[in-house]
Parts: C-alpha cells; sequence; structure tokens
C-alpha cells in the first residue's frame, strides 16, 4: 500500500488529528483506526465523504454499507488513523462528525 500524503483533520474540540492518505483500492492489515473517505479535486484539495472507525482495516471496505454513497460522490482516497482503544476511535469519529458532517455520514 502507498501512501499519498498526510493530512490533519480538526475535530470540533479543535484538537488535530494526522491521517496517512492512501489511494481508494489500498489493502491494509487487520488493526482497528478511525478512517475518512476522501473524493481528491482537480486542484488537489481532499473533500471528505465519510468519516468512520473499525476494529479491523482489513475487512471494513469490503460492501461498506454506504458505499453507494461514497461511489456517487466520487471517492477516491482513503485516509487512516490507527487507534488500538475503541473507546479512542469513537471518540475520534464523533469529534470529526460533529466538525466536518460529511456528506456519507447522514
Amino acid at each position: 500500500m502507498e501512501q499519498t500524503t498526510n493530512l490533519s483533520l480538526t475535530g470540533a474540540s479543535d484538537v488535530s488529528y494526522i491521517f496517512q492518505v492512501f489511494a481508494w483500492g489500498a489493502k491494509f492489515s487487520s488493526i482497528g483506526a478511525v478512517y475518512a473517505i476522501f473524493q481528491k479535486t482537480a486542484l488537489g484539495r481532499y473533500n471528505i465523504l465519510y468519516i468512520g472507525q473499525t476494529e479491523d482495516l482489513s475487512q471494513r471496505f469490503e460492501n461498506h454499507h454506504k458505499q453507494a454513497c461514497f461511489d456517487r460522490n466520487g471517492k477516491t482516497h482513503i485516509g487512516i488513523r490507527t487507534e488500538l482503544t475503541e473507546s479512542y476511535r469513537f471518540n475520534i469519529e464523533t469529534d470529526l462528525v460533529r466538525h466536518y458532517n460529511p456528506t456519507c455520514n447522514d
């Protein structure tokens, strides 16, 4: 899996979280993480489509319940932040969703 960049996302709490960004389709190890689905624009900006968390990145994107929304909105990349503790993953997810209100998180 080839990382393309790092992005800093800031939550409603003003805490910043660093995500490693990969092209859509990258394969990941079985590890817990917070993730963000992005659409990279022609100007190189990353629009956030969805923020979630999982205990197993290796299986999370097969038949994702929001896949139709990702496809409809032109997903191109995925950002990950490895976090082993479930409660911490949920806190980060909630903080970021409150700040960005991503299109596919409805």
